[in-house]
Parts: structure tokens; C-alpha cells; sequence
């Protein structure tokens, strides 16, 4: 038999320390903010990558020296002009940072909401998807899966401009990639473990 349901206006009153144990998730509150800081500095530095690739494209040889240097680029011949190996990376880059804000959102958003307190948005025309059914363990899939997509990106990157790196740094990568794949396999057979044993018991009940 299910407890009464108190009205939403209606909240229990904690004692002292239940209440203070509670109130200390406020703690992280500072994190999450920081974290949409980190958000902010990841979205200046893809405007400056774009411009810079944009710049390139029109034949600043300043802005294509930047392009070069930042996606650490190596070549015999001196690079005189924008090519395929180039755009490729840069575009593999500006995915790697918009991945990368993805995932800050789901910690910032998906931890504030399952961890601090709820954020109130439903009904509202801009509630994302995957927000309507999060928890701990959800958000702990999800994160994972991101970090793959994250990490396959990074391969990427190495492989093609695989010239400049060593045998053993492609292997590593490598290896640390399928090591990902692995954990968020063993992770989601958790969480479905964890879910079906949950159904189960409330079944039986």
C-alpha cells in the first residue's frame, strides 16, 4: 500500500541535522556553475577556431599558421594553402567541442536536476528529451556514451594525421578507446540488470 501523497504546498518539516545533511547539496551548486563558465570559455574558443578556418579559406596565411599549430599539423613541405587534411581536422576539432558542450550540458543540467534540486520544466516547450526520464543511472550511461563519441573523434583525429604521431601513442589511443567501449558496455548491462531487478521487485509486490 502506497503512502498518502502530501499536497505540493505542503512540505515536512526536517529536524536540524536531517536538514543540514540535506541543505549540503547546495554545495555543488558552485561546481555546476563553474562548469557553465567552462561552457562559455569552450564556446570562445570555437568562434576563434571558425574564424580562423574562415580566414584561411580566404587566404590569410596568419590565420592558416593558427590552424595549423593548433591542430598540430606536420608536414615535410611548408603548408602554403588550405587543404582536405586541414578543413578535416579543423571540422573533427569544432565536433570535438561541440560534443564536448554536450556533455557539460547533461552534467550541468542532468546533475543539478537529479542531484540538487529540480529545475521545474515540466510542461515547458523547451524540456530536452532526455531530461524527462533522468536519474543517477541514466545520467551515468548517457555520460558515458558521450565520452565514446568523444574518444572516437580523438581517433579520428590521430589517424589522420597519423604521420605526426608514434606507433605507440595509435595504440594507446587505440587501446584506451576500446577500454571506453567496454566500461560503458558494462555500465549499461548494469543499469539494465539494476532496472529489471527493480521492476521485478515491484511486480512481486
Amino acid at each position: 500500500m502506497s503512502e498518502p501523497q502530501l499536497p505540493p504546498s505542503v512540505e515536512r518539516v526536517l529536524r536540524p541535522l536531517p536538514r543540514l545533511i540535506f541543505a549540503s547539496r547546495w554545495l555543488q551548486l558552485p561546481l555546476y556553475l563553474g562548469l557553465i563558465v567552462a561552457q562559455a570559455v569552450y564556446v570562445g574558443y570555437f568562434m576563434i577556431e571558425l574564424w580562423h578556418l574562415v580566414e584561411a579559406a580566404l587566404g590569410n596565411k596568419e590565420a592558416l599558421q593558427a590552424l595549423v599549430d593548433s591542430i598540430g599539423y606536420k608536414t615535410d613541405a611548408p603548408v602554403a594553402s588550405l587543404n582536405e587534411t586541414i578543413i578535416m581536422l579543423v571540422v573533427l576539432a569544432l565536433i570535438d567541442v561541440v560534443m564536448i558542450s554536450n556533455l557539460l550540458i547533461m552534467v550541468i543540467v542532468g546533475g543539478y536536476e537529479t542531484f540538487v534540486s529540480r529545475l521545474n520544466l515540466e510542461g515547458h516547450r523547451d524540456q530536452p528529451e532526455w531530461l524527462d526520464h533522468v536519474n543517477a543511472s541514466t545520467l551515468k550511461v548517457k555520460l558515458a556514451l558521450s565520452i565514446i563519441g568523444i574518444s572516437s573523434i580523438h581517433l579520428l583525429k590521430t589517424f589522420i594525421n597519423a604521420d605526426n604521431y608514434s606507433d605507440k601513442t595509435l595504440v594507446a589511443q587505440t587501446v584506451i578507446h576500446i577500454t571506453f567501449l567496454l566500461s560503458a558496455m558494462a555500465i549499461a548491462y548494469t543499469d539494465k540488470l539494476m532496472s529489471g531487478g527493480h521492476s521485478g521487485h515491484h511486480g512481486g509486490h
